[in-house]
């Protein structure tokens, strides 16, 4: 009787998950002939076709999408068991303080936390407040254990580790003349109202991977605090404004707004886990950055 492996589980969810091969190599940490290798393997034992190829978005079989439902009951009851089997075997605690310097990002932080607890209730989290808008300066000088990031700083003291990927796009009016794009390019914000949190430029993804390169500065920039008045300005064409695709999916879905692409290929930052560089390897530390990416995936990942 063939028995397959952890491994084809996760490549078969990482399939279905992202619809690119490329993607889904990434996002388990192999090469593409590796998971083609894999799936090959796995279709060839059972002697039926698992997973159809040739088309894209990727269609799963009646046998694929069986060992899918296997695969999402079982890997995160082994992830679950794995934590709190180091966390016994090894005595590991410890705190993990953490900020954030993504606003947008409690919608799947805190869902992350009430799940990674569960397996390692000895650790002490929270989520800190009080440092300004230099979070990781903090984290540098061990007032922080933890940062969640997409900018990186030149400090030895710090380690940076992925989490996943997303895409930045641009919030208009559904009556506004951009709506009708297929994408946005730089000089089409000249002469726009740019609407962004209150924090520095170096932090906000629609400078630092769009507009700075292009040399384009938007005709006046807004500043708000809270996501939902944003939007509302965003709706009443008060201007524009540019979020990761997993905030502003609810309300296009929801008709209050279109969004489109940065430029003709988008703009994909990577959300990174800033640690001082001694917790790096602290097995709580790891377990807390597989929670994140596994969560982000399930909950608020989609194709477009």
């Amino acid at each position: 009787m063939f028995k397959f492996d952890i491994k084809h589980l996760q490549t078969l969810q990482a399939l279905r998950d992202t619809n690119r091969l490329s993607d889904a190599a990434e996002k388990i940490f192999v090469t593409p002939s590796a998971i083609s290798h894999q799936l090959k393997e796995l279709e060839d034992r059972f002697g039926c076709v698992l997973v159809y190829r040739r088309q894209q978005p990727y269609s799963f079989t009646s046998a694929g999408y069986r060992l899918l439902e296997l695969a999402d009951e079982i890997l995160p009851k082994i992830q679950d068991a794995n934590a709190e089997v180091l966390r016994l075997a090894k005595g590991e605690s410890g705190r993990l303080h953490i900020a954030i310097e993504c606003h947008s990002c409690y919608d799947w932080l805190l869902p992350t936390l009430d799940r990674y607890q569960r397996s390692w209730p000895d650790v002490d989290v929270d989520i800190a407040g009080g440092f300004g808008f230099q979070p990781q300066a903090a984290l540098a000088r061990g007032e922080l254990d933890l940062v969640i990031t997409s900018n990186q700083m030149e400090d030895q003291r710090l380690r940076y580790m992925p989490l996943f990927k997303y895409e930045s796009r641009l919030a208009v009016s559904n009556q506004h003349p951009f709506a009708q794009k297929s994408y946005v390019l730089p000089e089409d914000l000249a002469c726009e109202t740019l609407i962004t949190y209150p924090v520095e430029r170096s932090r906000l993804d629609v400078f630092n991977w769009f507009l700075n390169e292009a040399n384009v500065e938007p005709e006046k920039v807004r500043t708000a605090e809270i996501t939902s008045l944003m939007i509302q300005r965003v709706a009443s064409g008060r201007g524009v404004t540019c979020l990761p695709d997993w905030v502003l999916r609810t309300y296009e879905d929801d008709g209050y707004i279109t969004t489109k692409r940065l430029g003709k290929k988008g703009v994909f930052p990577k959300m990174l886990a800033a640690v001082r560089r001694d917790y790096k390897d602290l097995a709580f530390v790891q377990d807390f950055c597989n929670t994140a990416r596994q969560s982000f995936q399930r909950d608020f990942t989609t194709t477009r």
